[in-house]
């Protein structure tokens, strides 16, 4: 199909942030793009992504319909997924198929591996990613761009809602993506194949895996000894082929540019 019948899609990249996402689900769904980067400025986004979208946020992407000169403009993650997996992800695994035989539009004739599809997709920017975000932000309490002799209290407070809030969340959390993995029936979320919902899952579990250990005490042996699926499974995420061009296309861009978040 000529360039000219196809519609043109073009992700706004933003250092450190969700985007990598898309980019890495762009490749799968080997969909012709444009990509434009940008940096941080004091670890915000910086105010020209304002002009693509309100918030200013990314990831952001637009769509423009062959025909129209008006882009489709696109934010959050679980969003741009969805819509990218519906109207381009036919020839790919990237969305389970939605209905069983015979029940198609009917209440409860959805596979299991649509509905798990389903779910992570909210799933993912509803409870894994605001915890790993507050765990980001408390560890701010205790770092050096905190006044020294405000560090002991605000160090305090860090630890207190640790302990209180994020590693018991993020423990149950990891246990039940631990589940879920040993009932997919494969070797990823919703079954032997990968799908846009682990590739939206990607980038919080890669950034985080080697920093889950210090959230909390841990049983005897750690995180990686009590979920072996769940890590071997982030593993498998960052040695994928897609995942390895995703971030090779930023290198070749620009290699100072950050393409995760630190925690």
């Amino acid at each position: 199909m000529a360039a000219a019948d196809q519609p043109k899609v073009k992700l706004y990249w933003l250092e450190q942030s969700r985007a990598q996402n898309i980019l890495w689900l762009l490749e799968e769904l080997k969909v012709p793009y444009e990509l434009e980067t940008f940096r941080r400025v004091d670890k915000f986004a910086p105010p020209e992504l304002k002009k693509i979208h309100p918030l200013g946020k990314s990831p952001v992407i637009s769509v423009t319909p062959v025909g129209s000169a008006e882009p489709i403009v696109l934010a959050e993650s679980g969003f741009i997924t969805q819509y990218l997996s519906e109207h381009f992800g036919g020839n790919t695994t990237m969305m389970p198929r939605r209905w069983k035989d015979g029940q198609e539009g009917k209440v409860g004739g959805e596979t299991e591996q649509w509905l798990r599809w389903q779910y992570y997709l909210h799933f993912v920017e509803g409870s894994l990613m605001p915890m790993l975000i507050m765990a980001m932000v408390l560890g701010v309490l205790s770092s050096p761009t905190i006044p020294f002799f405000l560090r002991p209290i605000t160090s305090m407070v860090a630890r207190q809602l640790f302990s209180s809030l994020v590693f018991p969340n993020v423990k149950a959390q990891l246990s039940f993506l631990e589940q879920q993995l040993k009932t997919s029936g494969g070797d990823y979320l919703c079954g032997p194949e990968l799908t846009s919902a682990d590739v939206l899952l990607s980038f919080g579990l890669i950034t985080a895996k080697d920093k889950f250990e210090s959230f909390g005490a841990w049983e005897s042996g750690g995180p990686k000894t009590l979920f072996p699926r769940l890590f071997a499974y982030i593993e498998r995420l960052a040695a994928h082929p897609g995942y390895k061009k995703s971030e090779a296309k930023i290198k070749e861009i620009d290699s100072s540019l950050g393409i995760r978040f630190s925690l």
